[in-house]
């Protein structure tokens, strides 16, 4: 499959990975694993719906938010190993909500940035995950996701 065909299809354009807001890496590899940093859901330089989901936030918007964190995510695997193809499966990903006192979906939150995987890679893009819901992210963020992926 040419993933980055199908990212087209899906009317998805990857931005250019942006530099670490912070002293790490976007992307760190072992082997034949990456360990991708948490990824925010910037775009053009700006927090997408910044805030607390359930609060400032709706739930759509959580879930928009989502989806730009895994773009941002398939930008910053690609500056490290060049071509999407090369991915032979997401492993797991661990995602934060920043969410109001009392909301319980951070699960539905994190299932829009599944389902991207999944529309985007198939079978490989279907992970093990943990949604975990906090009570702040850096810069506002509503969500941050980081990931574990196997690579060629």
């Amino acid at each position: 499959m040419n993933i980055e065909k199908r990212i087209e299809e899906l009317g998805i354009t990857l931005p250019l990975s942006s530099p670490p807001k912070a002293m790490y890496i976007p992307v760190c590899r072992t082997g034949n694993l990456l360990f991708v940093a948490g990824q925010i859901p910037s775009v053009n330089g700006e927090i997408l719906h910044p805030g607390h989901v359930g609060e400032e936030i709706t739930l759509e918007e959580g879930q928009e938010a989502a989806r730009a964190c895994i773009i941002n995510m398939l930008s910053a695997i690609r500056g490290e190993i060049g071509d999407l193809d090369k991915v032979v499966r997401f492993v797991k990903l661990q995602a934060f909500v920043s969410s109001k006192t009392g909301f319980t979906q951070q699960h539905i939150v994190v299932n829009a940035a599944s389902q991207l995987l999944y529309d985007i890679f198939g079978e490989p893009g279907r992970h093990a995950r943990t949604a975990v819901g906090v009570n702040q992210l850096p810069m506002d963020a509503p969500v941050e996701i980081e990931a574990i992926v196997e690579v060629r």
